[in-house]
């Protein structure tokens, strides 16, 4: 399971999140996504974690303080297809 880990304080580190993680389970992968500008964390991560170990954390992580910032976790959502430059047509617009 991966988790989308975000409200992260700009100085949260991989080594922060695997021991705020590895309690529940074996951590498999943590991407801290940073700006590409700046080379500074945009305050957000993907933890890969077993889906039971990861169903535990969310609970129990939910709104945790770490670094002074509440965290918010929840199941990442599937990658969206950018193929067609995320351009998504108005279906609701009437058509002349």
């Amino acid at each position: 399971m991966t988790l989308y880990v975000s409200n992260l304080a700009f100085q949260v580190t991989d080594r922060d999140l695997q021991s705020l993680f590895t309690p529940f389970g074996a951590v498999n992968s943590i991407n801290i996504i940073m700006d590409k500008a700046t080379g500074r964390s945009r305050g957000f991560a993907f933890v890969e974690i077993p889906d039971a170990a990861g169903e535990n954390a969310i609970r129990e992580l939910q709104g945790v303080d770490l670094q002074g910032r509440p965290l918010s976790i929840a199941p990442a959502k599937p990658k969206r297809d950018e193929s067609d430059g995320g351009f998504q047509p108005n279906r609701n617009r009437n058509r002349f």
